[in-house]
């Protein structure tokens, strides 16, 4: 009984996060909206984003959550950073690499057909709001979780560690996504991902939405040459015309020849 306890706790804490989290974003973003979308599009995208959450979200969330710590827990003695001990320096330097990770994780998801015919689904949203920070396909999340276990085994990550950092990345999340700006926000980009810097990277262009893959800190983009400041015309890929989750989901698994007479999907931009 106690094991069960302390394996629910991580999902529990991290589904408690999620929910204040995003009402306060959306409260924000509902009094200060940075970008007028219709009311079609806005209701069109709360609904297909939140039926993803209750598909995706409660079974995989609590998966990656509860999954993480256990890894976490097994693992944590034998990893690369095992030796520094449970100091602040080891918070830092953990931090960091696995906010490395996901960087690293969003650009091959982008590079390789395999991964974005899963992660379109995600840019197929053209609103943008946070509840976009919902719109991920089943195997998108699933694989991201297998990838985050493995690098929780290979660097050491004490099970709280896990916990705080997934949180720290879900209200950003969350926050990028928002349809809200505020005062310095261009000055604050410097250091963080806000949702000035990722608008771009949901704009309608390739050339365009190639770019700005941090999760939390801004430095990895400007590093490794993937940053790019401007205001995208439009929003989503261009591809969805009825959407709803269902579409989006068959969506990962047929070629764009196909897409038009399965979905009444018009064909445009990237290939599947």
């Amino acid at each position: 009984m106690q094991n069960e306890t302390v394996n629910l706790l991580p999902s529990q804490i991290f589904f408690g996060f999620a929910l204040v989290a995003f009402i306060a974003l959306v409260i924000f973003e509902k009094i200060k909206p940075y970008r007028r979308f219709t009311d079609k599009i806005v209701k069109e995208s709360f609904l297909t984003n939140t039926t993803a959450f209750l598909f995706n979200n409660i079974i995989l969330t609590a998966l990656r959550a509860t999954s993480l710590f256990f890894v976490a827990q097994q693992f944590s003695s034998h990893g690369l950073l095992s030796g520094l001990g449970n100091n602040p320096l080891k918070w830092i330097i953990t931090f960091l690499l696995y906010d490395l990770a996901i960087y690293v994780w969003h650009v091959v998801s982008h590079k390789y057909v395999f991964l974005w015919r899963f992660h379109k689904v995600h840019h197929s949203d053209k609103s943008f709001n946070t509840s976009t920070g919902f719109r991920f396909h089943v195997f998108d999340l699933f694989l991201e979780i297998i990838y985050k276990c493995l690098f929780v085994v290979l660097i050491g990550v004490e099970a709280n560690l896990v916990l705080a950092i997934e949180s720290i990345q879900l209200f950003f999340i969350f926050f990028h996504h928002s349809n809200i700006s505020f005062e310095n926000e261009k000055k604050v980009s410097d250091f963080i991902i806000t949702p000035y810097l990722h608008r771009t990277h949901h704009s309608t262009l390739r050339s365009e939405h190639d770019s700005n893959y941090g999760i939390v800190l801004a430095f990895w983009d400007k590093l490794f040459g993937t940053r790019k400041e401007l205001v995208p015309e439009n929003i989503g890929l261009d591809i969805v015309v009825a959407e709803n989750f269902l579409q989006l989901f068959v969506l990962a698994f047929i070629t764009e020849r196909h897409i038009k007479k399965v979905l009444n999907i018009i064909p445009k931009g990237r290939k599947s």
